[in-house]
């Protein structure tokens, strides 16, 4: 039986990322709504990815307030990571939330986000019209977690 590890990005433009022995399986863009002209997590449609992804452990990236970023921007960032981190919990699902520097030095992801995407397409070629687009960081990240979740 395959080991299936869900890596997390949690931003808005963040993404899921399932991984079976290694292999890419599937990625889903970071669901989100509109709730008054805001983007805010899509709780409800994470829950049915977080469920239909059946993960043996998922790892998501710890996430913090960051320099010059407002207000409002760093509360949707810390709801939307609690809010999986919740969902996790509710449904009994193994998680690991670890800080961007450890698992990307550990991993040899370069903090460049354009270097993220061809670290993934490298490793997937058979992928790499997922990571093509400039706003696929969030795919390649979370895939790249998953792929250093692997050996947690």
């Amino acid at each position: 039986m395959a080991k299936l590890i869900c890596g997390i990005d949690p931003g808005m433009s963040g993404a899921f990322a399932l991984l079976a022995d290694g292999e890419l399986v599937e990625v889903a863009d970071m669901p989100v709504i509109d709730v008054n002209n805001k983007r805010r997590l899509n709780a409800a449609a994470a829950a049915e990815i977080v469920i239909r992804f059946n993960a043996a452990l998922t790892i998501i990236e710890q996430v913090g307030a960051m320099p010059r970023q407002g207000v409002a921007s760093t509360f949707a960032f810390g709801y939307g990571a609690g809010v999986l981190e919740g969902l996790h919990a509710a449904l009994g699902r193994a998680i690991l939330m670890v800080r961007p520097n450890v698992w990307k030095r550990e991993a040899g992801v370069p903090a460049d986000k354009s270097a993220a995407r061809m670290m993934a397409t490298r490793l997937w070629p058979d992928h790499a019209a997922l990571f093509a687009r400039v706003k696929d960081d969030g795919r390649a990240e979370a895939a790249l977690l998953a792929r250093w979740g692997m050996t947690k």
